[in-house]
């Protein structure tokens, strides 16, 4: 099955609301915890695409199954966000190729680094942070979960002359 990554569109909402709650649900994160929210995803167009960031879907045959959101913190840095792929397609590369898709287009964009978080609970996800050189920067306590702050710095890609 071949992932296809492609720009939020509008009509991706209800879509893309059901696979945060489906994906969090999957690792006991639910509203009211502290940490889940989802206030942002009716106003993607406003806080990711129109500021400077941007909103990728990855569609298997036709379907959303993944997701990631950047939204700019300053003219340097980026916030990764909402980086998400439904349980039933998990442990099949599709997380990693979001990542790299939006830590490519943060570069594009003219970012130098970017800041991201996580919890404890969401185990696949630190590891694929580390194995793509993010780096852990601080642990919060959040209820009952611990909420892992991570960066990566940005390298552009060499350019051939």
């Amino acid at each position: 099955m071949n992932l296809t990554i492609r720009r939020y569109r509008w009509s991706d909402l209800d879509t893309i609301l059901a696979l945060h709650q489906i994906s969090l649900a999957e690792v006991g994160l639910t509203p009211g915890d502290g940490v889940y929210y989802d206030d942002d995803f009716p106003r993607i167009q406003e806080l990711y695409l129109a500021c400077g960031g941007d909103f990728l879907v990855g569609e298997v045959g036709g379907r959303v199954m993944a997701m990631v959101g950047l939204r700019p913190i300053d003219s340097q840095t980026a916030e990764l966000c909402r980086l998400r792929v439904h349980p039933e397609f998990q442990r099949r590369g599709f997380g990693t190729a979001m990542l790299v898709a939006m830590e490519s287009r943060a570069v594009e964009l003219g970012f130098h680094g970017m800041r991201g978080d996580t919890t404890v609970r969401q185990e696949a996800a630190l590891a694929l942070y580390e194995r793509r050189g993010w780096c852990e920067i601080s642990r919060c306590p959040v209820g009952d979960n611990v909420v892992v702050y991570l960066e990566k710095r940005l390298v552009p890609a060499a350019v051939d002359h």
